[in-house]
């Protein structure tokens, strides 16, 4: 809870600066309070370590080893074997979890928080997480509606982060 209240100050901040400043969300980026890409913040690995991968090839997502580290957009990521780390090489986009891994309907209620790895859908082969169980159920509501939303809200958004991560 703590972090997702500290991640929407920032991002209020973010925004406030950039208005009250007069700055441009150029300028706002580069101060880099609020990463394009989530990760854990003792670590400093996507995913909390999971392997994004096996999202799409296992029942569960597998935990990944820092023995099978990847380094895209500037983030570690781990996997569980050489073969995933392989393919996510080749195809970073098709298996990074979508919004840099911020919890997809707080994008599409318009605000930033961290997705939960352990939370998530799979929806038209691209991974989605979520803050809660709620959330998520919320977004099986209407998929559609929320993703319109929360691409929307991204586009907006995403220019204001230290970098930017494609939906």
């Amino acid at each position: 809870m703590m972090r997702q209240i500290h991640k929407q100050t920032l991002t209020i901040a973010v925004a406030l600066a950039a208005i009250v400043g007069g700055a441009s969300p150029d300028a706002a980026r580069a101060d880099g309070l609020v990463p394009a890409v989530v990760t854990d913040p003792l670590t400093g690995v996507a995913l909390d370590g999971m392997d994004p991968v096996s999202y799409f090839t296992e029942p569960e997502p597998l935990p990944g080893m820092p023995d099978f580290e990847y380094d895209w957009r500037g983030v570690p990521w781990y996997f569980a074997n050489a073969a995933n780390r392989d393919v996510f090489r080749r195809s970073p986009e098709v298996y990074a979890p979508q919004f840099g891994g911020h919890a997809t309907m707080s994008l599409s209620r318009d605000f930033l928080s961290d997705g939960n790895p352990r939370i998530y859908l799979v929806v038209a082969e691209r991974l989605y997480l979520f803050y809660s169980l709620g959330n998520r159920d919320a977004f099986e509501l209407a998929p559609a509606a929320a993703l319109a939303a929360a691409r929307s809200h991204w586009a907006r958004l995403a220019p204001m982060l230290s970098a930017a991560a494609s939906p």
